[in-house]
C-alpha cells in the first residue's frame, strides 16, 4: 500500500460521513474547489 487515497476512496467516504463536499472542506480549512478537485482528479495535473 503506498498511502494515496484515491478521489474515488475519498467521494465514498465523504458521503457515508454524509458531508457535502463544502461542509468537509470547511472541517478540513481548505476550498471546496480543493475538495472537487481531490475526487475527480483534477488536482494531479
Amino acid at each position: 500500500m503506498t498511502g494515496y487515497v484515491t478521489g474515488g476512496a475519498i467521494r465514498a467516504l465523504r458521503e457515508k460521513k454524509g458531508f457535502t463536499q463544502k461542509q468537509l472542506a470547511e472541517r478540513l480549512m481548505v476550498s471546496d474547489k480543493a475538495v472537487s478537485k481531490w475526487e475527480t482528479g483534477g488536482s494531479l495535473r
